[in-house]
């Protein structure tokens, strides 16, 4: 199956998902290697996401030699996409190769890394800026962030989605990696949320940061170290 169901996960096993992870983690993969995977990443994911979470519907089409029955995907057009800045932007990029007539929504939302973590092992959470479209009941949501950690960032970014809006058809927490103490998190802040991953790591350092994980995303697509 393209999509396993890992406890309070599930997981993305699509061989091509697969392999541009693993060149993603590559320390000699190069920036613009990097950001062009990471928008192929978020293709595939998007793909992923529409064979296993939407449904079709038999519609009659018309060809050059006859009528015949075919299959439409159903709810494309009711589709958000959350950008979690800046590490998420081309992940979103090719998540919107999928879903090109997707809503978009942005939240700029980073941990203060020199606070250091809290006795539960997150960070506070920086907010600096919101604009979301309306999500309506029949939507899929899908908020994206390539990495996962802790969960801190990921919780403080569902508050905002969820916060006066209703329930959305799908609600789903995207990440190309995972580490499990973040899934737990964000599984027990959000229970509603479908939490989706290509890779669950083994564990968190005592920085925070995912291992082995494939180091800072933002600043490997752009280039800032």
């Amino acid at each position: 199956m393209p999509i396993e169901d890992r406890d309070n996960a599930y997981l993305i096993t699509h061989a091509l998902a697969k392999d541009t992870l693993s060149r993603l983690r590559d320390v000699e993969t190069e920036q613009v290697s990097f950001r062009k995977g990471l928008v192929k990443l978020g293709r595939i994911c998007g793909y992923e996401i529409i064979d296993g979470r939407m449904e079709t519907e038999y519609v009659e089409i018309e060809t050059p030699l006859e009528p015949t029955m075919g299959e439409r995907v159903r709810g494309l057009d009711d589709v958000v996409i959350i950008n979690v800045l800046r590490a998420a932007t081309p992940f979103v990029e090719g998540l919107l190769k999928a879903f090109p007539r997707a809503r978009q929504g942005v939240i700029s939302a980073s941990r203060d890394e020199e606070a250091g973590r809290d006795e539960d092992g997150s960070f506070p959470i920086s907010v600096d800026y919101v604009k979301l479209p309306e999500i309506t009941e029949e939507d899929t949501v899908i908020v994206a962030d390539p990495m996962l950690a802790t969960g801190s960032t990921m919780c403080t970014v569902l508050e905002h989605v969820i916060e006066n809006s209703p329930e959305p058809e799908n609600l789903i927490v995207l990440s190309a990696v995972s580490a499990p103490d973040g899934l737990l998190r964000v599984d027990e802040e959000c229970p509603q949320a479908d939490l989706l991953t290509v890779s669950i790591d083994d564990y968190l350092d005592d920085d925070g940061f995912i291992v082995p994980g494939l180091g800072d995303a933002g600043d490997r697509a752009f280039r800032t170290t």
